[in-house]
C-alpha cells in the first residue's frame, strides 16, 4: 500500500524524516525533492565494476547548466531523508519526464532504514538546461509486511555528498 500525502505529513518526525521539510512540496501521495547544485561525472569512456572509476565534480550555477546526451550525471537531493518501517521509492516528476530527463537509471528503489541524501542518476534524451533547487523528483512510501532487517551499508548509508558507484566493494 502507498501512503497518502496526508499520511506522509502525519509521520514526519516519526518514521519519516525529510529535512528540510516544506508543506508546499507535499503531493496527494508523494513529496517533491529538489536537485542539489553538486553533480558528479565520470572521466572515462569505459567504466569498470571492479575498480573505483575516476570522476570530477561540477556545480550547477544559478543560470543553469546544459546537460549533454549520452552522459551520466550523478546528482543528489537537497533533502536528507530517513525512512523507518516503510519502503521509500523515488520517481521523476511527470513534468520532468515530459522533457526527456531521467532522474534514475534503475535505482529508484530504497530500503527500510535508509538514512541520507538520494543519489540521482541523471540522463537526458536531448540537451536540457537544469537549475539548482528545482523540484526534480518525488519520494513515496510503501508499507512493508513481515519481519525485516533495517538497511545497513558500508557504501551508501549516511552519505553527505554525491556518491559514485561503489560496486567494486562487492568484489573485495
Amino acid at each position: 500500500m502507498i501512503l497518502s500525502g496526508k499520511a506522509i505529513e502525519q509521520r514526519i518526525g516519526k518514521d519519516i524524516v525529510i529535512d528540510p521539510y516544506h508543506p508546499q512540496q507535499l503531493n496527494p501521495n508523494s513529496y517533491n525533492l529538489r536537485l542539489h547544485p553538486d553533480l558528479l561525472v565520470y572521466d572515462c569512456d569505459v567504466l569498470d565494476m571492479k575498480t573505483p572509476n575516476p570522476y570530477r565534480r561540477l556545480s550547477i550555477p544559478e543560470e543553469g547548466l546544459l546537460l549533454e546526451t549520452n552522459r551520466l550525471y550523478l546528482g543528489r537531493t537537497v533533502e536528507y531523508t530517513e525512512t523507518h518501517s516503510l519502503v521509500p521509492m523515488l520517481e521523476g516528476r511527470s513534468s520532468v519526464g515530459r522533457l526527456g530527463l531521467f532522474v534514475h537509471v534503475t535505482a529508484g528503489f530504497g530500503d527500510v532504514g535508509f538514512c541520507g541524501y538520494w543519489t540521482l542518476e541523471i540522463f537526458c534524451v536531448q540537451p536540457i538546461r537544469v537549475y539548482p533547487q528545482v523540484e526534480i523528483c518525488q519520494i513515496y512510501y510503501h508499507s512493508i509486511e513481515g519481519e525485516y532487517e533495517k538497511y545497513q551499508s558500508n557504501k551508501y548509508q549516511n552519505n553527505q555528498t554525491v556518491q559514485p558507484s561503489m560496486m567494486y566493494k562487492d568484489f573485495e
